[in-house]
């Protein structure tokens, strides 16, 4: 009898096994830099920084034909922040990157729910920010619907602080909704309608999205939630390719309010970016974004964009001098831009771009002009691994050490960057492939 159950048994996990695919992998990426005027103009009297810090992940995957669910743990370290023989993390950067499942609900139509990446087209306004060690990841519920060339998501978040105590075990608020993060623009709600039809050579997608920013009054020892400022973006992104060349197009229109109840009115980004490949081993970039600033000179009224939840590293240069925690509510940008990629051979290749940035309104002073930066990055593929070399010079004009509020004459002689990353993504188990 018992070997009559070990059969069925054996014969169930075997049919299990045939149907459905459960994939293990990881990732490993130690990350050296060199930081002598990164994110902003450093003084002349402080010391450059330079550190390592490594990426940890192990990603889990399972699928049948009726659901997905994937999970990835991830850690942060930087080297020497842990005190030897120190039992526990110091810095608590342990967490569940992501933890989602997709489920089929119809023909077409699926929900996936669950902590997760937002990733759409050029990542301009919803990124994964794969170049920050942490990344972005948002708990939310999506509806989607494909079919042939057309996709649609729907996506509605709630957010709820975590505010658990011996009496609320539940881990939420048990009386009102405020949320009380005060990280710069984590929003208390989010809905969005994104919609993306894929041709051969064209590709269109239209987003619709509205943010609420939980508003507070008080000092910052007794804030009391005071409502909800809801900012709306609105826009497309238009892509072009055939053959050696290649066009992409952005334009977002922002109103409503950003946080503490600031008016939005007529703040904007546009921007175009143009490739063309003359070889095998040569390809050209030429490309143009301007993003709307502050005309406003009040504090309760603004004209400026921001770009929200993108993967705004891959913008308006590596040195993360805008946009990347920083820039919001300012003078905006105008940033033209060329850029040239060499292939160094089947496994190797070298970027070279260059920035020249002003402000899309005047500084106080009516400068405008920002400055230029060049970025150098080397990249090289390995068997199971890559190695990536980056070099970033910062240019700066009088308006930029304005905007920074260092002036040139208390600024370090150079403004420079200077990274190696090492990236490793071991495949442990695929089942669909044994």
């Amino acid at each position: 009898m018992k070997r009559k159950y070990t059969l069925i048994f054996l014969l169930v996990l075997s049919v299990q096994y045939a149907t459905a695919q459960f994939v293990l992998d990881g990732e490993f990426k130690p990350r050296t830099e060199y930081r002598n005027g990164f994110g902003s103009i450093i003084p002349d009297e402080a010391d450059a920084g330079f550190a390592i810090a490594t990426r940890l992940r192990l990603n889990a995957g399972y699928q049948t034909e009726a659901f997905k669910f994937y999970m990835s743990l991830q850690d942060v370290m930087v080297w020497g922040e842990n005190r030897q023989l120190k039992p526990e993390d110091s810095n608590n950067s342990f967490s569940v990157f992501q933890a989602w499942a997709d489920i089929k609900l119809a023909e077409g139509f699926s929900t996936k729910i669950g902590r997760q990446m937002l990733v759409y087209d050029d990542q301009r306004i919803l990124g994964g920010v794969d170049w920050a060690m942490q990344a972005r990841n948002h708990d939310a519920a999506l509806l989607q619907y494909k079919k042939g060339k057309f996709m649609m998501d729907l996506g509605l978040a709630f957010n709820q602080d975590f505010t658990a105590t011996t009496a609320n075990p539940g881990g939420f608020q048990s009386v009102g909704t405020a949320y009380n993060t005060t990280g710069f623009f984590s929003y208390k709600s989010m809905q969005y309608l994104y919609l993306r039809h894929k041709g051969e050579a064209f590709s269109a997608s239209g987003l619709v999205m509205n943010n609420g920013f939980q508003n507070f009054t008080g000092d910052a020892d007794a804030l009391v939630a005071d409502g909800v400022s809801n900012l709306i973006t609105i826009g497309t992104h238009l892509n072009y390719k055939k053959g050696s060349f290649g066009a992409a197009f952005n334009g977002y229109l922002q109103t409503g309010e950003r946080q503490n109840s600031v008016d939005v009115s007529g703040a904007y980004l546009l921007g175009l970016d143009l490739s063309y490949k003359v070889s095998k081993g040569i390809s050209l970039g030429l490309g143009a974004e301007i993003i709307s600033g502050n005309d406003t000179g009040t504090a309760d009224k603004t004209e400026a964009f921001f770009p929200l939840y993108g993967t705004n590293h891959k913008f308006n240069g590596f040195m993360d001098y805008f946009y990347v925690g920083n820039h919001a509510n300012s003078v905006g940008l105008t940033d033209i831009h060329a850029s040239a990629k060499f292939a160094l051979g089947e496994t190797s290749s070298l970027l070279v771009k260059v920035l020249n940035f002003s402000g899309e309104q005047a500084l106080a002073s009516g400068e405008k002009s920002l400055g230029t930066e060049v970025d150098l990055v080397f990249a090289k593929s390995f068997k199971g691994y890559g190695l990536a070399i980056g070099y970033s010079q910062m240019f700066a004009s009088d308006g930029m050490y304005e905007l920074k509020g260092v002036t040139e004459d208390a600024a370090a002689s150079s403004q420079n960057w200077a990274w190696v990353q090492l990236t490793m993504k071991p495949k442990f188990l695929n089942t669909a492939k044994q």
